[in-house]
């Protein structure tokens, strides 16, 4: 438990933190998880029209350090890859 009142108000900080970054973490969940449906769906229309946002997903979650650069750059990669193979 935080002692010090700069722990404290430390802890007070990561736990919205925590919020924010939960939220931008599901965003990209959900975001390649419709994608991939769409996907294994063979709808590759409605795959490339989900792909922007997914790509947006990523990058914001690569903005506010959520994931690395590199696994930004991995995950996009594959998404891309899916597409190109589904068309």
């Amino acid at each position: 438990m935080a002692i010090t009142s700069s722990a404290k108000k430390a802890a007070r900080s990561s736990a919205r933190k925590r919020v924010f970054n939960l939220r931008r973490k599901a965003a990209l969940h959900d975001a390649t998880k419709a994608f991939t449906k769409s996907i294994a769906s063979k709808d590759a229309a409605a795959a490339e029209k989900l792909l922007p946002a997914a790509f947006a997903a990523i990058d914001k979650a690569r903005k506010r350090g959520i994931i690395k650069d590199n696994t930004a750059d991995r995950k996009k990669a594959r998404l891309a890859a899916l597409v190109r193979r589904a068309s």
